[in-house]
């Protein structure tokens, strides 16, 4: 089991309830978003347990590094939100949403504090095949909580005559990449 439905199993064996109060995708950015057209947001986070997408598509490829990041700044403390963690996911082998077979390829990754006063932040990336994939967005939101975020992607160019080779190379950087930007968290 990963992420989401881990805990989701975990808190079952421990007696606890996990049902989402909303489970709705609240963004749909297209094909290889940019950071010019890959933000989102979400107010339908408060006041309660919450579970939402946000969808994107990779194409032409063969290879995109694809960083996501969201924020909740918050002025009072009804705007935090615990629990709050991100994943991007794959659609995996039957191409649809939300289904047993969708794979995790980042995270689950909780919030932290962010640089400035009031706010969680979290931050993921890597290198993802031509496929279909969803960042979900999962926590208890206070009585006004609220965030926003981005998603963008950019083809990785790989050596026609070492396409194994660069893919790993691209992949081995983008994970040293996440890692050392995750311990300086």
């Amino acid at each position: 089991m990963h992420g989401l439905r881990a805990t989701v199993a975990a808190a079952a064996l421990l007696g606890m309830s996990m049902a989402p109060a909303s489970a709705v995708t609240i963004g749909n950015l297209g094909v290889n978003p940019t950071s010019a057209q890959g933000n989102f947001e979400s107010a339908s986070a408060a006041g309660g347990s919450f579970t939402e997408e946000v969808l994107f598509a990779l194409a032409g490829g063969p290879l995109h590094l694809t960083i996501a990041s969201v924020v909740n700044t918050f002025a009072a403390a009804s705007d935090f939100i615990a629990n709050f963690s991100a994943s991007v996911w794959s659609y995996g082998d039957d191409g649809l949403l939300l289904t047993a077979d969708d794979i995790e390829v980042i995270g689950p990754v909780p919030a932290g504090p962010c640089q400035v006063p009031n706010c969680q932040g979290m931050a993921g990336s890597a290198i993802l095949d031509v496929g279909s994939y969803y960042a979900q967005f999962t926590g208890i939101g206070g009585a006004t909580a609220g965030y926003a975020g981005n998603i963008s992607t950019s083809e990785v160019p790989i050596p026609a005559a070492l396409p194994l080779f660069g893919g790993v190379l691209a992949a081995w950087g983008g994970v040293t990449a996440w890692k050392r930007r995750r311990a300086a968290a």
